[in-house]
């Protein structure tokens, strides 16, 4: 009869997260992440084709937490909207801060990165961009591009977010 094990998905992406925190990118494999689970490494590749899916799994699910919050945001008030957005996006980095400064992970990243920050860049423009046609910009889908990638930018550099906002507000 076959071992039934709970929530082998989550023991997983937690083990990958704990193993990039402390060891890095390189040194955390796939036959690392299932033994630690007690897991053969061929449970580990029925849940997740790679390591580097493996990782993109649980920077997903991170990344859909943060999301639901940017959701939940008032869209007509602006400092609150982007200040949250900037807040959210902070949390998100200093979350997985191990893994973005990480050389050997941006390595294997390079490729398609750019594909990946147009699409988180799209993400948070969708947030931004009824606040832009509600205060009549002049371009709105571009300004929420804009603003976007503003906010993306400062917060992976953790900058005061009240020096920036004087900025963006003119934007709007």
């Amino acid at each position: 009869m076959p071992k039934i094990i709970e929530n082998v998905r989550e023991q997983l992406l937690a083990e990958a997260r704990r193993q990039i925190a402390q060891r890095g990118y390189a040194q955390t494999t796939v036959r690392s992440v299932a033994g630690a689970c007690s897991l053969g490494v061929g449970t580990v590749y029925n849940y997740f084709a790679s390591k580097d899916v493996l990782i993109a799994s649980f920077l997903f699910e991170d990344w859909k937490q943060h999301l639901d919050t940017i959701a939940a945001l008032p869209k007509d008030q602006p400092k609150v909207l982007l200040g949250g957005i900037y807040r959210a996006l902070g949390e998100f980095a200093a979350q997985n801060r191990a893994l973005f400064s990480d050389a050997d992970a941006a390595r294997s990243a390079a490729i398609g990165s750019s594909a990946r920050h147009r699409m988180l860049r799209g993400q948070i423009s969708a947030f931004i961009l009824p606040l832009c046609e509600l205060r009549g910009a002049q371009d709105p889908a571009f300004t929420s591009e804009f603003i976007a990638e503003a906010l993306l930018c400062w917060s992976m550099e953790d900058a005061d977010f009240d020096k920036i906002y004087p900025l963006l507000e003119k934007l709007l």
